[in-house]
């Protein structure tokens, strides 16, 4: 089945493909019409209807058309007698919310006609934000921010929605953002409290009865929109007031909408969904719904057999309606699921500068920046730093807690913008998925919004994703340039951490992460318009899988201190002490001191028993851990400013056997003076000649006696950190590694504007 619909008349929209060009905006449209139907509302006219009057009295061309859907309370009598000046539609029966939508909308006399729920109190200057959206010709409707009447209650609509495909169905949901303060994409626009171009609605048959008598009305004419190549817009600025389901929720029970509900969901998919592989994993999933509803019992949004059986009946209806929302489809399914988020929308139709002077960069971190307790954390603080200079830099970040917000404030002094949520705890769900497990971890459907919210309202160029979770949230941008930061090559990592694990079922589950992760890495960064990583080697070892991406993969660009921040003291440090540092989040770190501890500080004790270990990070192992060697044993914990251990102790000791990239451990050593031990891994990308710029050992015994000669000679481990100080002076400084990077940025948007 085509990916892309039918045309109707042979005729594409300019939006619909291609890089998007903004049509040309027009003065808004002076006047509107208000439809408001009704059916048996009677109360509700009375306590609502002054308020548009009200609204729409400074414009005469303003005209108001309530439509009496049937009513049997006196509704048409009372409107006719209490408020002459509305025009009056009354039908002889219920035609449902979008048979009277549509009545009204063809009795209408102006271009734009907004369509308000008859239980809608709107503020006095609603209608005017709401005609400003109309400035573009391929505007299909504006929608208003919605409050309840009752402050109390819940705002589980707001006229901000957003809709997702997820488990071979429809989601939808009302989003509350308080940064959005103008016009900014939204799915749909609620039936109830939104304005619309009448020539459009008509265009694409206006409210399909399918859906009958409710629900869904609206979310079907949106995604016929989006399909169709125009746009859908959220108004902040245009305020109303709902008193949620007056209607409904008084003639219908909770069942009977559930009911409506779940069989309109299905006629949804059977409509619109044109793609191959969705519409064959609705079908799978909503006869898997309807069983498990048997088994285990009925949940709202989860199909049963009696909707299946209720949409069933609509058959025939529904197959009408596909073949003409095929017709009108100028875009992909994908295409329109994609365009009402805020980054792809400014992607899509903004207009874009060919080679921006002050160019905007969102910087995306699963981890908290501030303070930079870890070698990923230094990396991104100093990159931050130096880039804030030469750019315009806007931060979003996922912490772990809500007490580091506190800490983050800092991003805010040198950053445009830092903005962050916290992470819910627990275990991310998915024991079965293919997808890694830190990739699940960092899945938030609210981090992802707010990329896109910065991306749309910060006007961003660049977005720089840091580590390979990040690569979820890549995009499949246009104009926009996408880089992504490869801390570690994820999957190296893992394998390399193969055969450490402490017991057979921690193998297994590293076994099937290392399956899972190549998978994802090797899918996900051909989909990066840059892939940055730490060395050479880490770009050969990727090329090794992914050859196409050559051209796309850049070493050199983010790995570095700013070398000016760390006093060299290659002398008067304190003799006979160890120091080890690192984060123990991270399993490398474990590894490394557990090896460490039990193989290698032995050996140096054995010949110099007043020798001390001193280990310096967060999260370190409780000091039960390693009793045998306690008294040899200093944990700091996490230190306030790591540069103090760096400047005190006599030598730097990086056992690590696992993980990829650059230490940032070994760049600040080098960068304080203090000799460091470590092993080939460990060192990788900065040193491959034992004793050039540090010592070089892989076993226990090596390790250990490279430890002892720096400790019994002094002199010779002084000139060998005073190489290391010089290897990072001019090959790893931040400075002017982070002014290559954004010479690099403007590079990927001119080539992507082209």
């Amino acid at each position: 089945m085509s990916t892309l619909g039918r045309r109707s008349g042979g005729r594409t929209p300019s939006s619909a493909r291609g890089p998007l060009a903004a049509p040309a905006e027009t003065a808004p449209p002076a006047c509107a019409s208000v439809v408001i139907p009704t059916w048996n509302g009677k109360d509700l006219l009375a306590k609502f209807l002054p308020s548009v009057v009200v609204a729409l009295a400074a414009n005469p061309a303003n005209e108001i058309v309530v439509v009496d859907n049937g009513s049997t309370d006196g509704s048409a009598e009372f409107v006719r007698s209490t408020f002459p000046q509305v025009k009056l539609l009354a039908l002889p029966a219920n035609l449902g919310f979008g048979g009277g939508s549509n009545a009204g909308f063809r009795a209408a006399s102006n271009d734009i006609v907004v369509l308000l729920n008859n239980d809608m109190r709107v503020d006095a200057g609603f209608l005017a934000p709401l005609l400003e959206g109309f400035t573009s010709p391929d505007v299909f409707s504006v929608s208003c921010q919605i409050f309840f009447s009752n402050p109390t209650k819940v705002r589980e609509e707001t006229g901000l929605t957003q809709s997702w495909w997820q488990d071979g169905a429809l989601r939808v949901r009302h989003r509350i953002d308080p940064a959005i303060h103008d016009l900014y994409p939204c799915s749909y626009g609620g039936g109830g409290s939104c304005a619309y171009d009448k020539r459009k609605f008509f265009e694409l048959g206006g409210f399909d009865e399918l859906f009958a008598p409710f629900y869904l009305e609206d979310n079907d004419i949106g995604y016929l929109a989006w399909k169709r190549g125009w746009k859908v817009l959220y108004q902040p600025r245009s305020v109303v007031w709902h008193e949620h389901r007056g209607t409904i929720g008084k003639r219908f029970t909770e069942d009977q909408i559930q009911a409506v509900l779940k069989k309109n969901f299905l006629l949804f998919c059977w409509k619109n969904i044109h793609e191959g592989p969705r519409l064959f994993a609705h079908f799978f999933f909503a006869w898997c719904g309807a069983f498990l509803s048997v088994v285990f019992g009925d949940v709202p949004g989860r199909p049963n057999p009696a909707a299946l059986w209720r949409a069933f009946l609509q058959l025939p209806g529904a197959i009408r309606s596909r073949w003409r929302a095929r017709a009108l489809a100028c875009i992909s399914d994908t295409e329109a699921f994609r365009r009402p988020l805020g980054g792809y929308f400014r992607d899509r139709f903004a207009p874009l500068e060919r080679a921006p002077h002050d160019l905007r960069v969102l910087f995306v971190s699963p981890y908290s920046i501030c303070p930079p307790v870890h070698g990923g954390g230094v990396f991104m603080y100093q990159t931050l730093l130096e880039m804030a200079k030469l750019a315009e830099v806007h931060v979003v970040e996922l912490l772990d807690s809500p007490e580091q917000a506190r800490e983050n404030e800092e991003l805010r002094t040198f950053c445009a913008s830092a903005e962050w949520i916290v992470r819910p705890t627990g275990h991310p769900a998915g024991t079965g998925s293919l997808t890694p497990y830190a990739v699940r971890e960092f899945a938030n459907q609210d981090f992802e919004w707010l990329i896109h919210r910065q991306i749309y309202c910060r006007r961003i160029d660049v977005l720089q994703l840091e580590y390979t979770p990040m690569a979820q949230y890549r995009g499949a941008f246009r104009r926009l340039a996408t880089a992504l930061f490869e801390h570690d090559v994820y999957f190296q990592s893992i394998g390399r951490g193969l055969g450490h694990q402490l017991g057979v079922i921690d193998e297994i589950k590293a076994r099937i992460e290392y399956l899972r992760a190549l998978r994802f890495e090797l899918r996900a960064l051909p989909g990066c318009d840059q892939v940055q990583v730490c060395t050479p080697e880490n770009r050969r070892y990727l090329l090794s899988f992914l050859p196409r991406l050559a051209p796309r993969l850049r070493d050199g660009l983010r790995a570095g201190i700013v070398t000016s921040r760390y006093e060299f003291r290659p002398a008067g440090r304190e003799p006979m002490t160890l120091l080890f540092v690192g984060s123990f989040r991270h399993d490398p770190n474990r590894v490394a001191l557990d090896w460490f501890v039990r193989d290698v500080l032995p050996l140096i004790l054995a010949r110099r028993p007043e020798v001390r270990l001193v280990i310096a990070g967060s999260d370190p192992p409780p000091p039960h851990t390693y009793a045998d060697n306690a008294g040899h044993l200093e944990m700091l914990g996490l230190v306030d400013d790591v540069r103090q251990p760096l400047a005190r102790y006599a030598v730097f000791v990086c056992p690590i056997l696992s993980g990829s990239g650059v230490r940032v451990k070994l760049l600040e050593a080098f960068a304080a003076g203090i000799p460091v031990v470590s092993t080939t891994i460990g060192a990788e990308g900065l040193a491959r000649q034992d004793g050039e710029f540090c010592a070089l050992a892989d076993r226990p015994t090596d390790f250990a006696e490279r430890v002892l000669a720096l400790l019994d000679n002094p002199q010779a481990a002084a000139e060998m950190a005073a190489r290391a100080r010089a290897e990072v002076e001019a090959h790893w400084d931040m400075t002017a590694i982070t002014r290559k990077l954004v010479d690099g940025y403007r590079q990927l948007v001119a080539e992507k504007r082209k």
